[in-house]
């Protein structure tokens, strides 16, 4: 098939879905043409190196992949993005039509930041059956009374646009195939596909002595959280909860966001000793520090939009093997319990997640390795990256055939 690809991130930025999509698509024959934006996340910058322009096209054997301009906010504030999810949609608006033309089925990848670029392309493209690949839901602010936020409103309405143009809908997590079917998507044409990690760096693997020494201080039980860290983790709740178990276990963040100057105030400020931060690691290193450490941690804070979100660190964490400790709701707590692939408790409950370390420092290593165990074995059931691009793969054909017919 001609397949098209519409995706707000792309690789480099830390995109891997669309990215690993394309790539796997065009190894299996198809011509993959990809519509995006000049990669910019997560400093909020356009990369060293890169220059934003209007013919910025590079191609492979099947793959070319086609960047337009788009508002790069840099404070991270509500306006400035928006202004980057409606100047990406105007720049598709001008180049999609005939970029695309040909495609016989066309794949958009839809976080909410693509819903007003998706919503016109669908518009514009009405002959082209389309595959939307949901991954969240407007995470905005709820439109208040009497007209407040009329932005969120009209996000909202984008995304719901899209799914009833979609001829199939993916979503990334099962509870949410009830949002879409709430927001108007034909049950019938919404299948759940859980989301894959890079395969080839994340694999389960023995600790290096550097990546012990990096992580490890004694023979206290380490809980890691590596990731983004940000508004939607809530990790004030994790520094609570380790403060609480000074003696007991040890906390380290690895990684960097908007909200790190705050956490680590608040470790500061309680005197937490047994907190640490780490500079954000190549992914490549970051298998060997799984590792060193004994459990992965998972934050969401608890919001309706996000108890149907499963975050990418959860697939990375199961398929290294790693024992995970969840604080969080909705599928993420349901994925952790049903594989028994570690320990979950409620979003935003400092003393119960401290609790849950504790209980996890009891925990034999014995015991740690085989939850780590079944944790590997329900990412290769439920999650693995061949079953998710082949099941894409059929969707994008069936819709194809469909529309023929």
């Amino acid at each position: 098939m001609k397949i098209g690809i519409l995706a707000y991130h792309f690789p480099p930025e830390p995109a891997f879905i669309p990215g690993s999509l394309a790539e796997e698509l065009a190894r299996r024959g198809h011509e993959v043409r990809v519509l995006t934006g000049f990669p910019d996340y997560p400093g909020g910058y356009v990369y060293p190196g890169w220059r934003q322009r209007w013919r910025h096209q590079t191609r492979s054997e099947r793959l070319t992949v086609r960047r337009v301009p788009r508002y790069v906010g840099r404070s991270g504030s509500e306006r400035g993005r928006m202004a980057g999810h409606l100047s990406f949609a105007g720049s598709v608006s001008l180049v999609g039509r005939r970029f695309f033309a040909g495609v016989d089925a066309l794949y958009v990848h839809q976080p909410p930041a693509t819903a007003f670029a998706a919503a016109r392309l669908l518009r514009a493209l009405r002959r082209v059956p389309a595959v939307v690949h949901v991954q969240d839901v407007w995470a905005g602010p709820k439109p208040a009374a009497g007209g407040g936020d009329r932005w969120a409103a009209r996000l909202a309405g984008a995304m719901a646009a899209t799914y009833r143009h979609a001829d199939r809908i993916v979503v990334a997590a099962p509870s949410l195939r009830d949002v879409v079917v709430t927001e108007g998507a034909d049950p019938g044409r919404v299948e759940v596909v859980l989301n894959w990690t890079d395969e080839r760096i994340f694999q389960p693997a023995p600790p290096s002595p550097a990546a012990g020494q990096l992580v490890r201080r004694d023979g206290r039980c380490v809980v890691m959280y590596a990731g983004t860290i940000g508004a939607r983790q809530g990790l004030d709740t994790a520094v609570r909860a380790a403060a609480a178990l000074d003696h007991r276990m040890e906390l380290v963040l690895v990684g960097s966001g908007e909200q790190e100057r705050r956490v680590r105030g608040l470790a500061a400020e309680l005197g937490a000793d047994n907190v640490r931060f780490v500079e954000r690691r190549s992914p490549l290193d970051m298998p060997e520090l799984y590792a060193a450490a004994d459990y992965q941690l998972v934050m969401l804070r608890d919001l309706p939009e996000l108890r149907s979100t499963l975050p990418g660190k959860l697939p990375t964490a199961l398929s290294c093997g790693a024992p995970v400790i969840a604080s969080a709701g909705g599928d993420t707590a349901e994925v952790v319990e049903s594989a028994r692939a570690g320990l979950s408790c409620p979003p935003e409950e400092w003393e119960t997640l401290a609790d849950r370390f504790w209980l996890a420092a009891t925990i034999p290593p014995a015991a740690r390795a085989e939850m780590g165990r079944r944790g590997r074995e329900a990412y290769l059931r439920q999650m693995s990256m061949p079953a998710g691009v082949e099941r894409i793969e059929c969707l994008l054909d069936e819709a194809a055939s469909g529309r023929r017919r």
